[in-house]
């Protein structure tokens, strides 16, 4: 595991979009301040919105039966179907 660059503070408030769109590309770093590590700059997942269907349904052909009477049962027996005042605790 390789090690993530360090930027300082400075650095950090001087480079600002250099360092940025790094971090947009894909670059990780290590944020310091007086030789101190204080955080990390890293880039954010991006999730997926589409799933194409022949890939579902391949995913799919693995997946467990679910009974869905036995479902609902469980989703019955985990609700808690008294109400119940928030601020009484």
């Amino acid at each position: 595991m390789t090690a993530q660059p360090e930027v300082t503070q400075r650095d950090l408030r001087n480079r600002s979009k250099e360092i940025m769109d790094a971090v947009e590309s894909g670059r990780s770093f290590t944020v310091t301040r007086d030789g101190h590590e204080i955080g990390e700059l890293i880039p954010l997942r991006r999730r997926r919105r589409f799933v194409a269907r022949a890939e579902f349904v391949a995913t799919s052909r693995n997946a467990a039966q679910v009974d869905i009477d036995a479902f609902r049962a469980d989703q019955e027996a985990a609700l808690d179907q008294e109400p119940r005042n928030p601020y009484e605790q």
